[in-house]
C-alpha cells in the first residue's frame, strides 16, 4: 500500500451539521489568517467569510467535512446560486470554504471534497461551477486547476485614502 492509500484510509467524508459549528468557526478563522497576506484590507479582528447557519441548513447548500479519527481536518461547500441573466445556465454551483489542515495537505483531500460537492450538485441538475481565489495564491490555483477549473475573470480593486 502506498503512502496516499495508507494516509487516506482513516479519513471519512460527511455532510456537516449544526453540531460542527464551533469547529467550523475555528477553521474559518484559519482560512482568514491564511488569506491575510493576499488582501491587506481584511479586518484585523472579527473577520468572517461564511454564513454557516445558512450553509448548514438551506437545501441549496451542501457543506461537507473530512474527518481523521473523529477530528475535522478539511471543509468545503457548494451553494446553488442564480446565474447572471447573460449566461446560458440559470444557476450554478459556487464553491467555497475549501480548507485542508496543514498536516493533511498534499494527499488529494481537497480534490476528493470538490469531486463530492460537484457530484452532489450534478444530482441537483447543476453543471456549471465557480469559485473565488486570490490571484497570488498559487497553491490554491494549482489545486483548482487539477479539478478542471480555469481562470475566467480577474477582480480588480483599488483603495484610496480618505485625505
Amino acid at each position: 500500500m502506498n503512502r496516499l492509500e495508507t494516509s487516506l484510509e482513516s479519513i471519512t467524508f460527511r455532510q456537516a451539521t449544526l453540531a460542527d459549528k464551533s469547529v467550523l468557526l475555528n477553521l474559518e478563522q484559519q482560512v482568514v489568517e491564511a488569506e491575510r497576506p493576499f488582501n491587506s484590507v481584511i479586518k484585523s479582528v472579527a473577520a468572517t467569510y461564511y454564513d454557516l447557519d445558512s450553509l448548514l441548513t438551506q437545501e441549496n447548500s451542501y457543506l461537507m467535512v473530512a474527518e481523521d479519527i473523529n477530528s475535522i481536518i478539511a471543509t468545503g461547500y457548494v451553494q446553488i446560486r442564480a446565474s447572471k441573466k447573460s449566461l446560458q445556465h440559470a444557476e450554478h454551483g459556487y464553491l467555497g470554504f475549501m480548507y485542508v489542515a496543514p498536516q493533511h495537505r498534499g494527499l488529494g483531500i481537497n480534490k476528493l471534497i470538490m469531486d463530492k460537492l460537484i457530484h452532489w450538485s450534478r444530482n441537483q441538475g447543476v453543471l456549471d461551477f465557480y469559485l473565488d481565489v486570490y490571484a497570488q495564491n498559487d497553491a490554491a490555483i494549482k489545486a483548482y486547476e487539477k479539478v478542471g477549473f480555469e481562470a475566467s475573470m480577474v477582480e480588480m480593486k483599488l483603495h484610496v485614502s480618505a485625505e
